[in-house]
């Protein structure tokens, strides 16, 4: 796997499909590139694009920054209820300058983005902080870091949250599959038997518990991004399943509220899980978002306008 350095101390373990327009994958938290599955990849690359999956920060195969303490989650969740200061060791800001430094080794200027939950944090971030670098930018299963538009069921909050008691590869496997199992939805639902393979691969490729909590803490410490989304004006699509048990549709409503000229797709049956069986909505709506020209002038609506209008549901 290639890989490239990014900044002094990280390197990004990537891989490319196909030929075109560059879109980056940004994947979640804890999750691997592979999880974007091959398949999918390749269907995204078949429409023109070139695709360029890459593992975070503190995942897989890209650098460990063991050196760096790990947060206490629980203790992290807890002082970001009350309002308390979050340590973190990084920023969901480091993530996305990581991000523009893979897009810099790679001589690309500008691309598409897509960022899936901590993905579509850190995609949110890059547009913001350089949006004359992205040329589109679909977020899904995300939100714009509002604790009150982030409230997850206890199912899954518990899956989030919940720390493997067997840290041999067959036990994190099982965890694996219990965690994503929980988070998913019917019937777009990841089948038990994929997650297995996925997980298998994943723990072949290095898993962290220290890496996944660094991570954490930075989404914990993040401060909302709400009122700076209004500035943007690059073409969005908000990308949301109906069933999400981690973070509410109502977190993707927001951002389509918040962003001009941003569309809002509901897939019905979808959870926190992107099941193959759901990818030729996800697909359709990256590509079509790419294709669009950002209407001149565009305004954004007003936040009760915004939750009431109609969302395109599929």
């Amino acid at each position: 796997m290639p890989k490239v350095r990014v900044n002094e101390d990280v390197e990004l373990a990537y891989e490319s499909f196909g030929e075109g327009e560059p879109l980056l994958l940004i994947m979640g938290i804890g999750a691997q590139m592979v999880i974007w599955e091959d398949d999918f990849c390749r269907a995204l690359a078949a429409r023109g694009f070139r695709v360029i999956r890459f593992d975070n920060r503190d995942v897989g195969e890209s650098t460990r920054l063991d050196q760096l303490r790990a947060p206490d989650i629980q203790k992290a969740l807890r002082n970001r209820v009350l309002g308390r200061k979050v340590e973190t060791p990084y920023t969901l800001e480091d993530m996305a300058a990581d991000t523009f430094g893979l897009m810099d080794a790679l001589g690309i200027e500008s691309a598409h983005l897509c960022g899936l939950s901590l993905g579509g944090m850190i995609a949110q971030c890059m547009a913001l902080a350089r949006p004359t670098r992205v040329r589109s930018l679909a977020i899904m299963m995300s939100g714009p870091g509002e604790l009150w538009a982030a409230v997850p069921t206890l199912t899954g909050l518990r899956a989030l949250v919940k720390r493997p008691t067997d840290t041999s590869r067959a036990g994190l496997i099982e965890h694996f599959v219990r965690s994503w199992s929980a988070l998913g939805a019917n019937p777009h639902r990841t089948s038990s038997e994929r997650l297995r393979e996925l997980a298998a691969v994943s723990f072949d490729r290095g898993m962290s518990g220290r890496g996944f909590a660094r991570q954490f803490g930075a989404i914990m410490a993040a401060p909302p991004r709400t009122r700076l989304l209004r500035k943007l004006r690059v073409p969005t699509v908000i990308v949301h399943g109906a069933q999400d048990p981690l973070i509410p549709p109502i977190a993707g409503r927001l951002m389509a509220s918040q962003i001009p000229g941003a569309r809002l797709v509901v897939i019905e049956g979808l959870g926190h899980d992107l099941g193959p069986s759901a990818w030729k909505y996800a697909i359709a709506a990256v590509e079509d978002n790419a294709r669009r020209k950002l209407a001149l002038g565009a305004r954004r609506l007003g936040v009760l306008r915004a939750f009431t209008q109609k969302a395109v549901h599929v």
